[in-house]
């Protein structure tokens, strides 16, 4: 199969061409014909499958074949993204797809002044990748209309309607017209999710290239258990003793995102980090930096655990374990993509037991067990599986097994006791229409 075959344009071949884009992946395969008929579309699809070209690539044939002048202030497509870094990234896709094409695109996000955005709306944008409350801040300024709008894509669509979204998104919907395409892309979809699509989508095409919530089989995926006051010791020992070399490592907490990169730099190891805190320009500069290999690691909260794309990435840590497992899917996305192999380590913690169970349920898969010897937890982490169970009383240490030297990351031995039920997050979801909400 080859993207001709779908039905693209030439503009859009040529970009593709220059691009290496050789064969669709299989959620481009389906979602690509699915879009230019103008059906609905829910797709689920391992992180790095390329969901991005999936939907841009028949919108932005959609509008250049329709021809349509934008008008002053006014959007012909819109992208819903739940963080700045992945707006940023997915209007640079955008722009590389449709550079034959003679469309406007552009990216709002907060963090940055609103006065070029509200200048650049001014002339009108085909397609317009947006976060929720910078745009609603646009719409009630009257910096943007959506009297042309005829497509709506959510990216990250479980997060979109996650908790941080559910005021923005009602207020958001109940401006949208009523008939439109929508599309929602992701690469995990609870069942509340999908039963909250229903609300939003006209029988959609539903897209699954992959088990549900699965994480990519290219990632190798295992845990050191730890006491939490050493996470950093043990991190900093992994680094210089296994040779890491690129390694984006996720935080819990923005203070602590803060506490390990300056301890990371106080023992000489390039380190930058990127949280909410932190001004949009410091945040895009860190992630340049990271991609160039100025900066051998990035410590980061979830805000870097979505859609973000760095080539061949070799391993991904997670310092802390997530608070909503799902977040556990997209955080060790971010390495063994585009048919890439890639590594996920997780330090593990007694308290985080929970969490870690819940993780291995969705994913439905037991992380291994490597002990290093050097870091044996005085207070054990219970054994799990994927089962959700967890035994009440912790075996006794046992001394790890090592093959290849002391601390090594060889044959250790792997855990296979069962463990107790996740606890599940509780999500608050928008009422997709009815009276926008007033803010308090």
């Amino acid at each position: 199969m080859t993207f001709a075959s779908l039905g693209l344009i030439d503009p859009l071949l040529r970009a593709l061409d220059g691009l290496d884009y050789r064969t669709p992946t299989p959620v481009q395969a389906q979602a690509i014909p699915a879009v230019l008929k103008g059906r609905d579309v829910l797709a689920a699809a391992q992180t790095g499958t390329g969901k991005t070209a999936g939907f841009a690539l028949p919108l932005l044939q959609k509008l250049t074949m329709e021809g349509s002048q934008v008008a002053s202030n006014s959007v012909r497509a819109l992208v819903l993204v739940p963080t700045r870094e992945l707006a940023e990234q997915l209007q640079q896709s955008i722009q590389q797809y449709g550079q034959h094409l003679p469309l406007r695109s552009y990216a709002v996000y907060g963090g940055v002044s609103i006065n070029p955005q509200m200048m650049k709306l001014r002339k009108g944008i085909d397609l317009l990748v947006a976060t929720p409350g910078r745009l609603l801040d646009l719409y009630r300024q009257n910096a943007v209309k959506f009297d042309q709008l005829q497509a709506l894509v959510l990216d990250e669509a479980d997060r979109m309607l996650d908790l941080g979204f559910s005021r923005e998104l009602d207020e958001l919907f109940t401006a949208l017209p009523r008939r439109r395409q929508t599309l929602l892309f992701s690469a995990t979809f609870s069942d509340a999710i999908r039963q909250m699509a229903k609300e939003l989508l006209r029988d959609p095409l539903n897209i699954e290239v992959s088990p549900r919530n699965a994480a990519a089989t290219s990632v190798k995926q295992w845990l050191i258990p730890v006491d939490k006051k050493r996470k950093s010791e043990l991190f900093l020992h992994l680094y210089r003793n296994k040779r890491w070399d690129q390694v984006l490592v996720f935080v819990k907490t923005r203070k602590g995102v803060d506490e390990l990169e300056q301890a990371l730099l106080a023992a000489g190891i390039a380190a930058d980090s990127i949280h909410g805190d932190k001004p949009q320009p410091s945040r895009l500069r860190a992630l340049q930096r990271f991609k160039a290999g100025e900066v051998r690691v990035l410590a980061a909260t979830d805000v870097a655990a979505r859609g973000l794309d760095i080539d061949d990435l070799p391993l991904v840590v997670n310092f802390d374990l997530p608070i909503v497992a799902e977040d556990y899917v997209h955080r060790i996305g971010r390495t063994g993509r585009a048919g890439a192999t890639g590594q996920a380590v997780s330090l593990v913690c007694a308290d985080e037991v929970q969490l870690l169970s819940a993780i291995e349920v969705l994913i439905r898969q037991s992380l291994a067990r490597y002990e290093e010897s050097d870091f044996i937890p005085d207070h054990r982490v219970p054994q799990t599986d994927a089962t959700g169970q967890v035994l009440k009383k912790p075996k006794k240490p046992k001394k790890p097994k090592v093959v290849g030297g002391k601390g090594g990351l060889g044959k250790w031995m792997e855990a296979d006791e069962p463990s107790a039920p996740p606890v599940k997050a509780v999500r608050k979801v928008p009422s997709f229409g009815g009276k926008p909400k007033k803010k308090p």
